[in-house]
């Protein structure tokens, strides 16, 4: 299992709505159980060696949903955030957050900012949550740091580019799983995944079991990537 393991795992988390509204439940219970759903992603990602898991929980273009669910999603972060720091503390896990921070309340913002600090020395996993995220909107907002900055045509490279994004210092995206039967990006991580494999599949987020995410890494483990090379066969010669 660990032989060609994506070192990045991108998961655009979608279906919690859909899996509440089957059901006659609150959207909001559909986002709890998705949040639970995590857990056990996060958990099985340290058994297998996973070095960056990127999980989609919150777009830009989010903060168009009703009033009150998007203030029942903030208190979901806050609680899950806090009920989890200890976790993060004794697994080793590394936190960061990508997005626009500034869009987010000020309580959570300290909460993310405390919780990557005490977590920046850890090393066995980094957990990246996009909030308040829009791949247009970050690498906008890094042409705009670039100006500020003051670069010169000449030192805008992808490499110093790449320094300028939400993700810097994080490797680029291998695997990009979606869930809930949709088979789009949404505006998540555009530049990171420029070569990244996409696995598309109909279950509803909630119900993303562990074994479906091993199904999905297995069969990333399958693919070649060429990466825009044509790759030809070894000769062996006498």
């Amino acid at each position: 299992m660990r032989f060609n393991l994506p070192r990045h795992i991108g998961i655009i988390m979608d279906g919690n709505g859909r899996w509440a509204n089957l059901r006659g439940l609150p959207r909001i219970e559909g986002h709890r159980r998705g949040a639970e759903r995590a857990k056990d992603i996060i958990n099985a990602s340290l058994e297998m060696g996973i070095q960056v898991l990127t999980l989609y929980a919150f777009s830009i273009e989010n903060w168009s949903r009703p009033e009150e669910e998007v203030e029942m999603l903030m208190e979901l972060l806050q609680t899950y955030l806090s009920g989890e720091f200890v976790r993060m503390l004794r697994e080793g896990v590394r936190f960061r957050m990508i997005g626009d921070r500034q869009r987010l309340p000020v309580h959570i913002r300290e909460l993310i900012n405390r919780t990557e600090e005490e977590t920046s020395s850890l090393d066995q996993m980094t957990l990246v949550l996009a909030l308040s995220y829009g791949g247009k909107d970050e690498i906008l907002r890094a042409v705009k740091k670039a100006i500020r900055l003051e670069m010169t045509e000449d030192e805008v490279t992808e490499d110093t580019f790449e320094e300028l994004l939400d993700t810097a210092g994080l490797p680029p995206v291998d695997l990009v799983i979606r869930t809930s039967g949709e088979k789009r990006l949404s505006n998540f991580l555009l530049w990171q995944s420029a070569y990244a494999e996409l696995y598309f599949t109909e279950t509803l987020w909630p119900d993303f079991t562990r074994e479906e995410y091993i199904s999905a890494i297995q069969d990333y483990q399958r693919r070649e990537r060429r990466f825009g090379r044509v790759l030809t066969p070894l000769r062996l010669t006498r």
